[in-house]
């Protein structure tokens, strides 16, 4: 894999983020939705609202996206110092090769330029998802609670959502 290119996703450029959802949410442990709750009308929406407050970033491998993380303020201004509704998706190809952290890294060197500052960046993951717990962990986020029998799963079955704070430098 050649160096990844991390810029801003733009708009017309939501092909290419639908196409990427598609092909991590059908895969173990991808994502909350399935890839038949993935259209681009909802692709469109957390754009839209990351790239007005907050922050989208894609991961380019030549003409190839290959992540995609994003994350926004949740409103109202009392909360303008966090961000939230953060989800990630790496394509199944490239997870394990630092895809998802080099997204982070990004995100967390986007986030602290924002203004107003943010302070804090949250997540939940999924009980069961302990790879991306870990992950979120080596990070730097901290468990902050979980949401028991938030998450139902295929089977019927419930899992907790746990909940994740990361606090970054001043």
């Amino acid at each position: 894999m050649a160096a990844l290119d991390i810029r801003p996703v733009e708009a017309s450029q939501a092909d290419a983020v639908l196409a990427l959802y598609k092909a991590t949410a059908g895969a173990p442990g991808g994502l909350a939705r399935r890839p038949d709750e993935i259209d681009l009308a909802y692709v469109r929406g957390f754009l839209a609202k990351a790239s007005k407050d907050g922050v989208t970033l894609g991961a380019w491998d030549g003409g190839r996206l290959c992540g995609e993380i994003h994350a926004s303020r949740i409103g109202p201004d009392q909360f303008a110092h966090v961000l939230s509704d953060l989800t990630v998706a790496v394509d199944p190809a490239f997870q394990g090769k630092g895809v998802g952290s080099a997204l982070f890294r990004a995100l967390f060197e986007t986030a602290a330029r924002l203004t107003p500052r943010v302070v804090r960046i949250e997540l939940a993951a999924r009980e069961g998802n302990a790879a991306a717990i870990a992950l979120y962990q080596r990070l730097g986020f901290v468990i902050d609670g979980r949401f028991e029998k938030r998450v139902r799963m295929p089977d019927g079955a419930f899992e907790a959502d746990i909940a994740m704070g990361l606090i970054l430098p001043d």
